[in-house]
């Protein structure tokens, strides 16, 4: 019950992130999916770090299958002609013009299979002045207007996380789900196009919406300004992070908690929209407030206090949080010949139950052997 696209198959020409990461999402839900990869080094992210089984390929290609295949060679080309015929889903997020060029275009394969799911992947779209632009996550951050919401108004420089390019490969998976839905009832195939712009934009709509509405140009500080939201160090040197929004209760918790119930009688504080015209000098005030006791202590004092708030955990310790333990978030496989391969488990639970089956990513054409019997099996009848 859990594996809900058992039954679907998805051929991944994925490089990088987002396609591996759209594909990934599928197989996640149980799809088969067989990445079909250069033969010799595979998809470029394999090597990020030197070798071919770095860390960022791991992220996006477990519960994979993967076969190296040269599509300039016809007969590889025609084995992956096969694997098309009996697939439910392509995915590819190489520059326009380029899948017609290696035999892999939504003309070609859809002659081979008309029901076919065609998802085409790019960075500025398939038509326009910047379609054949080059593009990596930073560059559609900042060209969808999300970058400036996240950059440092003061030292700026880029940060984070690889968020448009994770997020445009959930917009895929979505995009992919929604046309096997309709070919469900349809009994066609469809071509899917989206770009990282587009995903990025609509990602960045409550940004647009303010724009348009109240003429407003958000910045990176609008948001944590208006939503009362807080980060402080404390004493051990660890952070608490703390999002009040608008009920007062909230607010009054906080005083509670870290007896302060004196700012009550600011006027710089007692309201709401005080505080949030205010909220540098909340935080100066609250700085050296913080630093007087150790992170657990004040989680559980604001826990007393019901005040919305977490430890700001570092990646080894939020797994390790109680709730993190009782959803069982952490899951692991062994791979033959890579060991223990540990990630977090999909967020999906259906009638009560979590999928915490997970296989490790393969290592390139690991699968090459088991896949060609398959094809022969299948045309042997």
């Amino acid at each position: 019950m859990v594996k809900l696209l058992k039954n679907i198959r998805v051929i991944e020409l994925g490089t990088y992130i987002t396609g591996p990461a759209a594909a990934m999402h599928l197989a996640d839900l149980g799809a088969d999916v067989i990445k079909v990869e250069r033969p010799g080094s595979g998809d470029p992210f394999r090597a990020f770090k030197g070798g071919l089984y770095s860390p960022h390929y791991q992220t996006y290609n477990r519960n994979k299958r993967s076969i190296a295949l040269d599509t300039r060679d016809p007969e590889d080309l025609a084995v992956l002609h096969d694997l098309i015929a009996s697939a439910d889903v392509f995915i590819q997020n190489f520059r326009p013009g380029v899948a017609e060029k290696l035999g892999v275009g939504f003309d070609d394969l859809a002659r081979i299979n008309p029901r076919l799911i065609y998802c085409a992947i790019s960075g500025f779209g398939q038509t326009g002045p910047s379609r054949d632009r080059p593009a990596y996550d930073t560059v559609a951050q900042a060209a969808s207007g999300f970058l400036r919401l996240v950059t440092p108004p003061t030292n700026p420089r880029v940060i984070g996380p690889a968020l448009a390019d994770a997020i445009t490969g959930q917009y895929a998976a979505l995009g992919i789900m929604a046309a096997l839905v309709e070919r469900g009832q349809s009994g066609k195939g469809h071509r899917l196009d989206i770009s990282m712009l587009e995903a990025m934009t609509h990602f960045n709509l409550d940004s647009f919406t303010h724009y348009f509405s109240v003429g407003e140009v958000m910045g990176p500080l609008s948001r944590p300004v208006v939503s009362q939201s807080y980060t402080f160090e404390c004493s051990d040197g660890k952070w608490v992070a703390i999002h009040m929004s608008s009920p007062t209760k909230f607010w009054e918790g906080l005083l509670e908690a870290t007896g302060q119930q004196a700012l009550n009688q600011d006027p710089r504080f007692n309201e709401r929209m005080q505080r949030i015209q205010h909220q540098d000098e909340l935080i100066a005030h609250f700085t050296p407030v913080f630093r007087k006791d150790t992170r657990d202590n004040w989680c559980a004092k604001l826990l007393a206090a019901e005040v919305p708030h977490s430890p700001a955990y570092d990646s080894n310790e939020a797994l390790e949080d109680p709730q993190a333990r009782h959803l069982h978030l952490a899951v692991s496989a062994e791979h033959p010949q890579m060991g223990t391969f540990t990630t977090v488990r999909a967020p999906y639970g259906f009638d009560g139950e979590i999928d915490r089956d997970v296989a490790p990513p393969p290592t390139l054409d690991e699968h090459g052997a088991e896949i060609r019997a398959e094809i022969a099996r299948r045309k042997a009848g």
